[in-house]
């Protein structure tokens, strides 16, 4: 429950104010709330309280569009105070932290909700914080950096009874939902096969780690921007974008557009875990037949294929980046783009095709002339109020109160889905010496992975189940 202000004048609401009236004297007249209080006047317990965590860059632009909504940014943490100027000059009531930790501890009782915009290697452990406190949470994405983080904070949410929502908007769009009314309309029949496909990474991948310590930002803490990751020395162009690249901190190209690209096919589907996934990635060479070896470092492209088993059969789901696209469907003119150019999605079913891009936006069935031809009536609700404000309206009026787009039930097992892609991905690079000495086997090259989703287990290959959760650093607790 969000909680007025802690003063004598506010203890009871507009709301339990007139309730309290309406009993205690029932031909009383009630006089309307926007009397009380002015046009456009909302009760203070009608407000959300919010506190951000990482407020630059993609954080400030979070910030901006849940204060559309009725909320109040109240604090702000961050450990880079330029990257924070725009954020602290845009809510100058605001309180200023760097450690969301003394945060929580001394503003947990000012505050119904936090959002997590932070690199991906710290979103687990501050949002675990601030659900152990009973505040809701949005969380950008992917919703964790490993699939054990995924699991521990999708029963996180239900455990501790919070709003949930991940970071990615498009879950809440139009596209998305008339996509969701084609198939259900069975309009493509059953969908046995889906390429997703992005032109990211757009930050450097497949290189070596510095080899000189960079001149750190006197106004960067670096030791609180390192949070669960190894200990190790500042370097240039890490932050405050190109860390997305370095597995310590980052997810790749799959894990920054993943919930965006594959979050349609999930939810139009209705996929749960894979059962199987295979991968294959792109080779830097460094001389004449002499390949790097970059295993810190994301690599350059991938081509990712996962099984799922569905209600309608076995489903091929296939993620392509680093530019790396699926050939054009035969339905789709010369002319016509596919997806949205860089990014997209394909659905292929017995009956028919059907294609959107980034979010779900532009949805299209394949050849484009049957949209003109087809008429499904919409049976599928709109967010018209828009992703972040429907997490707000939904804080406000409590756990289990009102459907979201993406709460950590929907939202952690796509993660986790993602994920399993990039532990494929890894494997790729597990080597070991061959037993002669001259050079290095790849055991998890060139076979499939089975997973065990429930249990969170590659079944055959146990060398890639150290991707599954990391160890943090000492200091550092998921705290379950």
């Amino acid at each position: 429950m969000v909680q007025g202000k802690n003063n004598k004048r506010n203890q009871i609401s507009r709301r339990s104010f007139l309730t309290n009236s309406a009993t205690a004297a029932a031909g009383f007249m009630i006089v309307p709330r926007h009397v009380l209080g002015g046009p456009g006047y909302t009760a203070p317990s009608d407000r959300l309280r919010v506190a951000g965590i990482g407020v630059g860059g993609k954080g400030d632009s979070d910030l901006s569009e849940i204060s559309k909504g009725p909320a109040d940014i109240v604090v702000l943490c961050d450990v880079h105070d330029s990257r924070a100027a725009g954020s602290v000059k845009r809510f100058p009531k605001a309180k200023y932290y760097r450690d969301y930790r003394e945060m929580l501890d001394k503003e947990h009782k000012n505050i119904d909700a936090v959002t997590v915009s932070s690199p991906d290697h710290n979103h687990a452990v501050q949002a675990m914080a601030a659900m152990q406190l009973g505040k809701h949470v949005y969380v950008q994405k992917p919703l964790t950096h490993d699939i054990y983080e995924a699991r521990m904070l999708t029963q996180a949410a239900k455990k501790y009874k919070v709003v949930t929502q991940m970071g990615n908007q498009g879950a809440s769009g139009d596209g998305v939902r008339q996509l969701m009314e084609w198939y259900n309309a069975d309009l493509i029949g059953d969908v046995h096969t889906v390429y997703c496909w992005t032109n990211r990474p757009v930050w450097p991948q497949g290189i070596p780690w510095p080899a000189q310590p960079g001149t750190k930002p006197a106004d960067l803490d670096w030791d609180l921007w390192l949070g669960t990751a190894p200990q190790k020395d500042y370097v240039d162009k890490l932050v405050p974008f190109n860390w997305r690249g370095w597995w310590d901190y980052g997810t790749g190209a799959l894990g920054d557009m993943g919930c965006h690209i594959v979050e349609p096919p999930f939810r139009v589907l209705g996929l749960g875990y894979p059962v199987s996934a295979e991968a294959s990635v792109g080779s830097v060479y460094v001389d004449e037949f002499k390949q790097g070896y970059f295993p810190e470092s994301c690599p350059p492209s991938s081509h990712v294929i996962m099984t799922f088993e569905t209600k309608r059969g076995p489903l091929k789901l296939h993620w392509m980046d680093g530019g790396i696209q699926p050939a054009r469907p035969e339905e789709l003119g010369p002319n016509e783009r596919m997806g949205d150019g860089g990014n997209g999605a394909i659905f292929e079913g017995t009956k028919g095709k059907m294609m959107c891009g980034t979010y779900g936006m532009y949805p299209s069935l394949l050849p484009s002339k049957r949209n003109a031809e087809v008429n499904v009536k919409q049976t599928i609700a709109r967010v018209p109020e828009g992703h972040y404000v429907q997490w707000v309206n939904a804080c406000i009026a409590g756990y289990g109160k009102k459907e979201l787009s993406a709460p950590f039930e929907i939202a952690g097992p796509l993660t986790e889905t993602i994920l399993m892609g990039n532990l494929a991905i890894r494997s790729y690079d597990i080597r070991k010496p061959k037993a002669d000495g001259k050079g290095f086997d790849y055991p998890g090259r060139y076979i499939k992975l089975l997973w065990d989703g429930p249990n969170m287990k590659i079944t055959n290959f146990d060398e890639a189940n150290q991707f599954v959760k990391r160890t943090y650093r000492d200091g550092w607790t998921l705290g379950v």
